[in-house]
């Protein structure tokens, strides 16, 4: 009794203390809006059509990451239907949007479900799926910064108190002390627990996953790997971008700025909590107030847009894939079920 109440609370913590924090954040957000405003703006200044023009887009990039996904599950030795890896997709992000993370695992658990591969090894091909976003997303804030050092200098000369705590993170001892101590730390601990049984079968669920994570060296279609990884990421762009035509005030900022929101509303939306809600539009608003829009004009902006297509649009497309697993493999289900 003592375990699942333990259990239960260590899953509610993990739901609802990063939902709570990302709505108090969108709290702050909201005080410091004139929100009449942004509803008068949300009424009339906002081409709807064009935002909706942006949502294929959306869906190419998810349909991209199941084909990528594919690549690195081949050399491990399975085929899976590419039907049931964009089905798991969907729903992965549909999930990610009630429990934070848990789609990754959500989605392996449905892999293994109707396509019989190991759950560990799969999770080692999500790892270099995510490590892949997370090299992309680097890219696109290096080359920003690098074509737009003025607007950072602005930025950090607005915000200095952001600057003095990523300096300070960066140029601080005790943050390199840390990461050499946690590696001294895991490797005495696995020392000494390493012939104990709960420990192999920590290594042998590490080894799987190393399994999985070693595919992207055995992928014979290296260069197919890097495509679809552009038309993932180039279709997130333009599934973000195109809103900027739906708005008066952001028509004519051109790509630049879009690529700068872009990257910057990335690493927001890497944060731990539901749908990057909060943190996402803070750093939007942020971004565009840079570039000479008001406050209002920017929560419009990214209050919109969050809602169309992280809120709705994903919570759509999320029920669709979830509910379409079970359908398009009733027959495998009835096998289970036996």
């Amino acid at each position: 009794m003592k375990g699942k109440l333990k259990s239960g609370l260590i899953r509610f913590s993990k739901t609802f203390i990063p939902l709570a924090f990302g709505l108090i954040v969108l709290w702050f957000i909201i005080k410091a809006l004139d929100f009449e405003q942004v509803i008068a703006i949300l009424k009339k200044d906002v081409n709807y059509w064009i935002i909706a023009l942006s949502l294929p887009f959306g869906l190419f990039g998810q349909i991209a990451r199941a084909m990528r996904w594919e690549l690195l599950i081949r050399p491990l030795g399975y085929y899976p239907k590419k039907s049931n890896l964009i089905y798991s997709i969907f729903g992965n992000y549909g999930v990610n949007l009630a429990f934070p993370r848990l789609g990754e695992v959500w989605r392996c658990t449905m892999i293994n479900r109707y396509e019989k591969v190991p759950v560990t090894k799969l999770i080692g091909t999500v790892i270099i799926d995510r490590i892949s976003d997370t090299i992309v997303v680097a890219l696109i804030v290096v080359a920003a910064f690098v074509m737009n050092v003025p607007y950072f200098k602005s930025f950090f000369a607005h915000h200095p108190e952001t600057y003095a705590r990523i300096y300070g993170i960066i140029s601080s001892a005790w943050f390199y002390i840390g990461i050499a101590g946690t590696g001294i730390a895991a490797w005495l601990i696995f020392r000494r627990f390493q012939k104990r049984t709960a420990m192999k079968k920590t290594i042998r669920f590490l080894f799987d996953i190393w399994e999985g994570i070693r595919t992207i060296g055995r992928m014979k279609d290296n260069w197919l790997f890097l495509f679809y990884t552009l038309m993932i990421w180039v279709s997130y762009f333009l599934y973000f971008y195109i809103c900027f035509y739906a708005f008066p005030f952001t028509g004519n900022l051109g790509w630049n700025c879009g690529l700068i929101a872009f990257g910057i509303g990335s690493i927001a939306m890497s944060v731990p909590v539901q749908g990057g809600v909060g943190a996402w539009q803070f750093m939007i608003i942020a971004t565009l107030m840079g570039f000479g829009l008001t406050k209002d004009d920017a929560g419009a902006f990214a209050f919109c847009v969050w809602t169309i297509q992280s809120l709705i649009f994903t919570t759509l497309y999320g029920l669709f894939g979830i509910m379409a697993l079970p359908i398009a493999n009733r027959e495998k289900s009835k096998q289970v079920d036996k």
